[in-house]
């Protein structure tokens, strides 16, 4: 879900260009689930091998991954470690989901409604331990590192962010701004062509930024107001919310009163019981050290065995994104050694 402050955030578009020779720590969570729901057949059904096993996660993750380096963006994947307790309650209410949609799916499968099929199937995405391990797999594969969180993913990322270790972290959701990222990237991993959620409307997705320095001035609170925030609206670890808050409102109290204890004070709220608890996941996130970054070309031969040999891609179209970011390689090679001449 993550906490929804598009209302009140502001945020620009981004080029490819702007983009070039910065590194981006990516939610691999988040980008995985995107591509599982996005990659389907007409009647919503996944990608799969010959034994059945699911591949859209490897395929949006191949092909995505090598548009990226193509245009000189150093991708860096972040994985979600444990969860905190207090996610256990929204991880069971979007299981419940889950489980529901699957009904819905089989129904509109069985009266032959492929639209409201496809649209329910979006909803069923499942990221198993072996897809995960076969994601983690394939990102070594072309060269790319990835980092294993200890915790939240985007805790994780928005950390390596503010160390300077990369240059913004990517994710479709605003917690990685609680999380402290100076710079949020948007939409890296989904652009282009889409269609909009039950309409026959097509938009095109275009990455964004959001600057954590910005958004706080230009709402004139602090971080620690901005948690306090998005914790009135609702988050991961409090779902609901306060009831009747919406992003606009929880602002203008915050301007007004200062933190949440002195809106409360005011104007007494169903908070949280844990309140302090949930502030210092944002504050004080569970994230590591323990990482090193390092880009090395891609193991052509080992990819093609592993997608086409295993998993049953068409070779053709694997070598040929594969011929694209070998010469990518070759670009950045040529002008580091020009670089160095000079």
């Amino acid at each position: 879900m993550g906490v929804d402050l598009a209302d009140i955030v502001s945020r620009r578009k981004i080029s490819f260009e702007e983009l070039s020779g910065k590194s981006v720590a990516v939610d691999a969570y988040n980008a995985l689930y995107q591509f599982l729901s996005i990659i389907r057949g007409v009647a919503g059904e996944p990608l799969m091998d010959r034994s059945g096993r699911v591949t859209s996660h490897l395929s949006g993750l191949f092909y995505r991954t090598v548009n990226l380096v193509e245009k000189g963006v150093k991708m860096v994947y972040v994985f979600d470690g444990k969860p905190p307790t207090l996610k256990e309650a929204e991880l069971k209410y979007r299981m419940a989901v889950k489980d529901e949609a699957v009904v819905k799916y089989k129904e509109a499968l069985r009266r032959g409604d492929w639209e409201e099929a496809r649209k329910y199937a979006q909803m069923t995405s499942r990221l198993k331990d072996e897809m995960v391990d076969d994601a983690k797999r394939l990102i070594s594969l072309l060269g790319v590192p990835w980092v294993q969180a200890p915790s939240e993913g985007e805790a994780q990322a928005a950390y390596m962010a503010f160390k300077g270790d990369v240059w913004a972290a990517s994710s479709q959701d605003y917690d990685s701004l609680l999380f402290n990222a100076p710079r949020l990237v948007r939409n890296l991993t989904l652009t282009g062509r889409r269609k909009l959620p039950g309409k026959n409307i097509y938009v095109e997705v275009e990455p964004e930024i959001v600057e954590l320095h910005q958004v706080l001035e230009e709402l004139g609170i602090t971080r620690e107001q901005l948690v306090d925030l998005g914790i009135l609206v609702g988050t991961d670890f409090n779902p609901r919310g306060v009831k009747g808050l919406g992003p606009k409102t929880a602002l203008k109290l915050l301007k007004e009163y200062g933190s949440i204890e002195s809106i409360q004070a005011s104007r007494p709220m169903d908070l949280p019981f844990n309140l302090e608890e949930i502030r210092s996941i944002f504050l004080h996130p569970t994230v590591t050290d323990d990482y090193r970054l390092e880009w090395t070309p891609p193991r052509s031969e080992e990819i093609v065995e592993f997608l086409c040999g295993e998993r049953d891609f068409n070779e053709a179209r694997v070598r040929n994104a594969l011929t694209r970011v070998v010469e990518a390689w070759k670009r950045v090679k040529e002008r580091r050694t020009l670089e160095s001449y000079f």
